[in-house]
């Protein structure tokens, strides 16, 4: 685990760090805020699906009376850039146990016009309120130990759509569902990796919204190559997660006409799991 001490000793902490600093939205008033997307969550030219929802996510805690996220959902409308933006945020419901709230993201284009780029609904409540019974049929995803497994460094060549995220994240991929980088693929759309945030910021739930979507895509090992854009995002956060690296399993099962599903499980240190996502994608096929 020399990676892991590695990461630690470089840790930063919840709200100081650069996700933090990097999501961080500016209130003006009747549930408008202002943002600036980094550009070091870009893949290619466009930002990272979880980076928004992060940030989307940041502006409903503040205005909602709950703050952990329970239940996102995002249409992804328009592909995002770094920069200025603006969210507009509405209260649906607020109960004791869980509030509800929409968020749309928006930017200019090039002739001055306001272009939405996402949209978001949410439930928000308490994760430490939630009582500790599980029962569970999951297991967390069997992963070689980080010295046995590869990041983004290790790679031979550039990786197919690699940007600048990867200085920002920790990854270790499984070996096994790395047979695409080495023009390989083993056809099974699974990808398996450790994961962090470079800087060694312990995972919150807010951070979760990232991990669901940072891994390369599923498509990758089915053969596929290119950006592999979303179209929907749903992430469900089971509970807070403990201190330590993470481990992400993404699954896609069906590729047809031109879309596939990534359906992702984030573990904690502590072998729960500690969030779900299902996404909806388009696959260029040529």
């Amino acid at each position: 685990m020399a990676e892991a001490a590695s990461v630690q000793a470089l840790r930063a902490t919840i709200g100081d760090s650069e996700f933090d600093r990097d999501t961080s939205v500016t209130p003006r008033g009747d549930g408008v805020y202002d943002v600036d997307l980094s550009a070091g969550w870009t893949i290619i030219n466009a930002v990272n699906g979880g980076y928004l929802l992060a940030v989307l996510g940041r502006a409903l805690a503040d205005a909602l009376p709950h703050s952990d996220p329970f239940t996102v959902s995002a249409h992804y409308l328009t592909a995002s850039q770094p920069g200025a933006a603006v969210i507009r945020t509405d209260v649906v419901r607020t109960g004791r146990t869980l509030s509800t709230g929409q968020a749309s993201l928006f930017q200019y284009d090039e002739e001055g016009r306001e272009v939405e780029r996402i949209r978001v609904l949410a439930s928000y409540g308490d994760l430490d309120t939630l009582p500790d019974d599980v029962r569970t049929t999951a297991l967390p995803p069997a992963i070689p130990p980080m010295d046995q497994c590869f990041g983004p460094q290790d790679a031979p060549a550039p990786i197919p759509g690699s940007s600048a995220i990867t200085d920002r994240l920790f990854l270790k991929l499984d070996p096994a569902t790395l047979g695409w980088a080495l023009g390989t693929p083993s056809g099974k759309g699974e990808m398996r990796s450790w994961f962090g945030l470079a800087d060694g910021r312990d995972a919150d739930p807010l951070s979760l919204l990232l991990a669901v979507d940072a891994l390369p895509p599923t498509a990758f090992e089915i053969g596929l190559s290119g950006w592999v854009p979303t179209v929907e995002l749903t992430v469900h956060v089971r509970c807070r997660p403990a201190p330590g690296p993470l481990r992400v399993s993404i699954t896609t099962r069906n590729l047809a006409g031109g879309f596939l599903e990534e359906d992702a499980e984030v573990w904690d240190s502590a072998d729960r799991l500690v969030a779900q996502s299902r996404q909806l994608a388009r696959a260029r096929l040529s």
